[in-house]
């Protein structure tokens, strides 16, 4: 959902922009500023009583700049909104983060920006509408956009070489998920955190295999404190030409021992770890008026968790999937500005899956009886962007 790049000068913002074309305001003595924007009209159709149904509207706004300091040395920033419209409105600071590049030494920013695992999970983060279940900071560390991140990153390996680059990362206190707080670290009833988010650091590394259309990247996440409470580690691979592109993921996160509490009861879960794989093809294909890129994926996130008296009742398997689907659909691209979004969700989870648990909307009256979120999706929309 997020190949398209904003084009801006500097590499170390090319991490996760969702426009492709852009408003420059201001170009002179080497001050630039950039506005964007999007409006996603979406709606999910799917069974009543699924987390997924439902309007899905979007709209995106940002900017980002940059400030010729000296030869060598250039300042950037880049700030961007988004608020959800759908029935479940609300607003979200996506990007807030500002650096500085050194060019062949590399760049540092600081603020709101995306985790260092990010990099890697863009690799299958391309569907129409669904997607991008491994950049889930409930599930893995510094995999998705998170807050008070410091960021170092080379493009080209200290000038040596475009092909290869890695990136550096230390969130102070920052990586918001639900694997993470500032002390033991629990669950609620509703499946949320509490407790405070927790200082992590991670790196990845990507190498463009020559001129193959290749390129392979690793990445390591964890947070800190003496018992190392969550760790990610995922690797990926891609090709990409002008019509096809192929991409894996595969990842895993490994919790260390800790207390949760469902149902308003203690219970100690133990070698707890989730491991994901996610397949994508799409092939892009030239038309009169436009682009059409069919689309197929394949995503599959697994719980694997040893633990004393635990009981969500239901039946459900607490060593069961969290996600698993095929997805077929396609990206119709009138021009740069206006696209058409089709997407079909094949829901693979079974009723006694904890992703089927938690993609229910639970009721607290009896005229609402728990039915297992195993509904398809399909997602349309369309696409204004600027």
């Amino acid at each position: 959902m997020k190949r398209n790049l904003l084009a801006i000068a500097i590499p170390a913002l090319l991490v996760a922009a969702g426009a492709n074309a852009s408003i420059e305001v201001w170009n002179k003595d080497g001050n630039k500023v950039d506005f964007y924007g999007r409006v996603k009209a979406m709606n999910h159709v799917t069974d009543r009583g699924q987390k997924d149904e439902g309007d899905k509207t979007t709209a995106r706004l940002g900017m980002s700049g940059q400030t010729q300091i000296t030869d060598g040395i250039t300042g950037y920033g880049r700030w961007e909104y988004e608020t959800k419209t759908g029935k479940d409105s609300w607003d979200e600071t996506r990007y807030a983060f500002a650096g500085l590049n050194f060019g062949d030494a590399g760049s540092f920013d600081y603020g709101r920006n995306d985790g260092v695992l990010k990099a890697i999970t863009a690799y299958t983060d391309v569907l129409p509408e669904f997607g991008g279940d491994a950049a889930n900071n409930n599930w893995h560390v510094l995999s998705a956009r998170t807050k008070a991140v410091a960021t170092y990153r080379n493009n080209n390996f200290f000038g040596l070489t475009d092909d290869l680059s890695f990136a550096l990362q230390y969130a102070d206190n920052g990586d918001n998920s639900n694997t993470l707080d500032g002390k033991r670290w629990h669950y609620n009833d509703d499946g949320k955190r509490v407790g405070d988010s927790r200082e992590a650091f991670g790196a990845n590394v990507q190498w463009r295999i020559f001129d193959t259309g290749l390129t392979a990247g690793a990445g390591y996440a964890q947070t800190s404190g003496s018992k190392q409470d969550a760790n990610t580690w995922t690797a990926g691979i891609k090709y990409d030409n002008y019509n096809l592109y192929l991409a894996a993921n595969y990842f895993q996160t490994k919790l260390k021992d800790r207390w949760a509490i469902l149902h308003s009861n203690h219970i100690s879960i133990e070698d707890e770890k989730i491991k994901g794989v996610e397949l994508v093809a799409q092939y892009g294909i030239d038309l009169d008026v436009g682009r059409l890129t069919p689309s197929l994926a394949y995503v599959q996130h697994k719980r694997k968790v040893s633990a004393n008296g635990i009981d969500l009742g239901n039946g459900t398997d607490l060593n069961s999937p969290y996600v698993k689907y095929v997805s077929l659909g396609a990206t119709y691209q009138l021009n740069k500005n206006f696209s058409a979004l089709l997407e079909y969700k094949f829901n693979l989870l079974d009723n006694h899956d904890i992703g089927a648990y938690k993609n229910t909307v639970h009721q607290d009256s009896g005229n609402h009886p728990y039915k297992p979120g195993t509904k398809d999706v399909l997602g349309v929309g369309l696409i204004y962007q600027f």
